[in-house]
């Protein structure tokens, strides 16, 4: 989850750890062990949201941009075996990032979470912390935007679903 948000294998490290660093001293909060998954995710979600905000703010500054670490073009993805399989992979990942620059945070947060992440609705309610309307709203809204811009790009969506 970390990566595909980060597409940064070393930054998804470092957030992984942070996550299960902030899971492991606030375990004692957690209620009840049937949550556990969505509230970890939560915790991961907040993480992801905190990175980019500072990213964005050392962006603002001039001491990096936001663009120095492409969607892209990660060290993962040049340094493929085969340069057919990567030319496939970095298409659909540039297609990937055209769907969700149509949508607003929370939309995409939501296609994200259930699209790539496989969480149940019930599951995004928690990690989100928010009503399962809401979550299915956003959902349906993100949905909608996504077949409106993109219906040329169908089986990419049939492939998702």
């Amino acid at each position: 989850m970390l990566y595909y948000r980060t597409r940064s294998r070393m930054d998804a490290e470092d957030l992984t750890q942070d996550v299960f660093l902030k899971a492991y001293k606030h375990l004692v909060r957690l209620q009840s062990p049937q949550v556990f998954r969505s509230w970890l995710y939560r915790i991961a979600v907040n993480r992801v949201n905190d990175y980019f905000r500072k990213k964005r703010f050392r962006a603002l500054f001039g001491s990096t941009s936001v663009d120095d670490e492409n969607f892209l073009e990660t060290e993962e993805m040049a340094v493929s075996a085969q340069a057919p399989d990567a030319l496939e992979r970095k298409e659909f990942w540039r297609q990937v990032e055209m769907m969700l620059d149509v949508l607003s945070q929370t939309e995409r947060e939501v296609f994200l979470l259930r699209f790539f992440d496989q969480l149940s609705i019930k599951e995004m309610t928690a990690a989100l912390g928010k009503n399962e309307s809401t979550v299915k709203t956003h959902l349906y809204r993100a949905l909608k935007k996504i077949k409106n811009a993109f219906g040329d790009m169908q089986e990419l969506l049939e492939g998702l679903c």
